[in-house]
């Protein structure tokens, strides 16, 4: 049974979105693709990305250049983040890749992190794997931005990891560098390779990298609004 549809047009306003967001609430990945006529993986091992296409495809979401926010229109990111039965989240969120080389001049107030997560769409979904995919439930989408605190924290983060990088450092930042945002190699599989700046100004060969958040900074973001709720 068929129980919204799915929509032939990018949402026109943000008060569109949302409402397209909330009736997502409470259904489970089973039945969201039942409508969307698309099977559900038997596991998410290797469809990590499944999830948040499918629910790009359910909101309107443009298939533009992924340097854009996927609402670009609107100046909205979405973000499926996989929750615990706690409301907490079980993985850290990707952001976007990390420039490596001619990054002279880049600022944070025109980064590709800075515009990716100004207004972010957030939609928590049951990842417990002890759940199968398809009876997962879909949690309340909600609408965030950082404020200035957080955007002050998230700035320092990102100024810090890019200026090991332009340092020629890459290879010695680690995941416990960064409070709020961290740098991890992000690829399908370890042989690739792009290039860098080295220690001494050269080109090296490393693994591309990728700006995550914390699930701790994740977390208080979702423990914030669903405190908001009960209320």
């Amino acid at each position: 049974m068929k129980i919204f549809s799915i929509p032939n047009a990018e949402p026109k306003s943000i008060q569109d979105l949302m409402q397209r967001a909330a009736a997502l609430a409470g259904l489970t990945l089973g039945e969201i693709a039942e409508t969307a006529d698309v099977k559900v993986p038997i596991n998410f091992k290797r469809e990590k990305g499944w999830t948040g296409q499918l629910i790009e495809l359910c909101l309107g979401a443009s298939a533009g250049s992924k340097t854009q926010q996927d609402f670009a229109k609107l100046g909205i990111e979405l973000k499926t983040i996989p929750i615990d039965k706690h409301g907490k989240p079980l993985e850290t969120t990707y952001v976007c890749y990390a420039p490596l080389t001619n990054i002279a001049g880049v600022e944070w107030q025109t980064s590709s992190v800075k515009n990716k997560i100004q207004q972010v769409l957030w939609v928590p979904i049951d990842g417990r794997r002890e759940v199968a995919p398809q009876d997962r439930c879909i949690a309340t989408p909600f609408l965030w931005s950082p404020d200035s605190s957080q955007d002050n924290q998230l700035r320092a983060d990102w100024e810090e990891l890019m200026e090991m990088i332009a340092l020629g450092q890459v290879e010695n930042i680690t995941a416990k560098h960064g409070q709020y945002l961290q740098l991890r190699p992000k690829a399908a599989n370890g042989d690739a390779l792009t290039e860098a700046v080295g220690k001494n100004g050269q080109i090296i060969y490393t693994r591309p990298r990728g700006f995550y958040l914390r699930k701790e900074f994740t977390n208080k973001i979702l423990q914030d609004f669903f405190k908001i709720q009960e209320y």
